[in-house]
Order: C-alpha cells, then structure tokens, then sequence
C-alpha cells in the first residue's frame, strides 16, 4: 500500500491541523520507500518496539505518542505518530476508552469528553479495575454516586478544574500527581496513562484497512503492581 495513502487516511480521521502547537505529530522519519506492506503499532517509539519492528521486517512504525529527538539509528524506518490530533478527534483516544468501559458520551469539550450516567463509585471501580491493574483514586468529598463523569486519556489533570466547572462530580484520566490531587474539588480516578491510551491503537487498523498487515508492538506500562506479581 502506498505510504501516502495510509498517511491521508489517517490524517482525514485525526487532521494534523488539529493538534496542539507544541504537539509534533505526523512523520518523525519519513524515508524514500514508498511501498509498505507491514507496520507494527505502537503507544511509544522506543529502542526496544524499533528492535521489535526490524526483527518482524515491518516497513513503518505508527504510534500514538510522539518523537521531539529522534536517534540516528531509527531513520532507517519510517514513523508516524498521531497525538493530540488523535485525541481530539471523534471516535479518538479518549472516545475509546470510554466506549470500552460501556458508556456513551453525553456532551464534548474539544479533549474532555462527559458522560451523564448514575453510577456508585464502587461500581465505577469495579469497571476501571478491569481495564486497569494500576488503578488509584481520590475521593476527598467522600461522594457515594455519581451523575456526571469527566474523561481525559493520557495525561489530563489540568483539566479537573474544568470537569468541576461542567458540571461532572468525576474525573477519569492518568498521570495524576500529588497535590493536584491532594486539592480535587471531585473524585479523580487515576487509571495510568498507558492503560488509559493503549485501547486506542486498533483504531488505526481499522482507518488503514486490510491491504497492510499489521504487528502490535510487546510494550507495558513501566509501572509495575504488586499484587499482580507472583
């Protein structure tokens, strides 16, 4: 399949006009093949999915997060990468997760995305625990139910403030720190920034079509639990 087609499909889903200006989304080494016949998917570029990637003779590399350096010894293969463009687009990165989790959503906000659904905490844990080993959790408010649900994959605690102002008694994203949650006006379920995105790659197999043969890359979250351990 030609290289530009699988480009344009792509970027006709997640325009790469859409993503943040510090954002560097799109090819981060574009090289004169042209004919590409297997690509492995990817949450992050790293050393080990490149290595992955030359030993399964894939042609290119397409991952969510994006290259701001790119090691000399990867421009032998092409990589493409979609992120806050992907994130933003409808039917995207947190539209996935959500979808995964069973709800619809209600209403969105350019990257936040809500869900209006009467729903125990515990039950919303219960849901999230099946997508994510590495669940933790704020409550501060001690709230029971819930009626309104923020969702942000990836990185997305700046935007509780705003969850709060729209009317949403929850918050659920990864990557939260310390005193963001220490002062979280709403519960705040921190589901880890590689669970919360990872559900997204199939969807760049589905644009792309079946005239490539695709290869997800063997990567985990770098956070370990240890009651998963044996």
């Amino acid at each position: 399949m030609e290289k530009s087609k699988i480009v344009k499909k792509i970027e006709a889903f997640a325009p790469l006009e859409t993503q943040e200006k510090w954002d560097c989304s799109g090819f981060a080494v574009q090289t004169a093949r042209n004919d590409i016949k297997k690509i492995m998917l990817c949450l992050t570029v790293t050393e080990n999915v490149v290595r992955q990637a030359r030993e399964q003779n894939c042609d290119m590399i397409i991952s969510h997060h994006p290259l701001f350096f790119v090691p000399l010894q990867w421009r032998d293969i092409d990589i493409y990468c979609a992120h806050t463009n992907l994130d933003k687009a409808q039917g995207g990165t947190t539209d996935t997760l959500i979808k995964t989790l069973g709800f619809e959503i209600s209403d969105t906000q350019e990257f936040v995305r809500y869900v209006d659904v009467e729903i125990t905490v515990e039950e919303c844990l219960m849901k999230l625990k099946a997508i994510s080993p590495n669940l933790r959790y704020v409550n501060n408010n001690g709230v029971n139910i819930l009626k309104r649900i923020a969702f942000c994959a990836g990185s997305g605690s700046e935007f509780i403030q705003e969850a709060y102002d729209n009317g949403a008694d929850a918050f659920v994203t990864g990557d939260l720190k310390f005193h963001t949650a220490l002062e979280s006006p709403i519960v705040v379920f921190d589901i880890g920034h590689f669970e919360s995105e990872i559900l997204v790659l199939p969807v760049f197999e589905r644009l792309v079509g079946s005239e490539v043969k695709f290869i997800y890359a063997d990567e985990k979250s770098p956070f370990q639990n240890l009651d998963n351990q044996n």
